[in-house]
């Protein structure tokens, strides 16, 4: 193991405190989209995600797409 990374450990295993904080903070934040993706089917609005630069699409039913649903809706006149 080259210098630079036993360094990297040390210093991840000082910093535990900062690490069961990130730990925290993203329990909290999987729950919060666990329940906004739960409340999204019950209303039969799709879930919306980007990754990789890329938009994707959850419809209700499970599908997932990168085409937009919302393309298809026309505003009434």
């Amino acid at each position: 193991m080259t210098s630079h990374k036993k360094d990297n450990i040390v210093n991840a295993l000082d910093n535990l405190e900062l690490y069961q904080k990130v730990v925290q903070f993203t329990k909290i934040g999987n729950e919060a989209v666990h329940k906004a993706q739960e409340e999204n089917r019950k209303l039969g609005i799709p879930s919306v995600y980007g990754r990789n630069g890329k938009v994707y699409f959850e419809l209700p039913d499970g599908t997932i797409t990168t085409e937009s649903p919302w393309d298809s809706i026309k505003p009434k006149s």
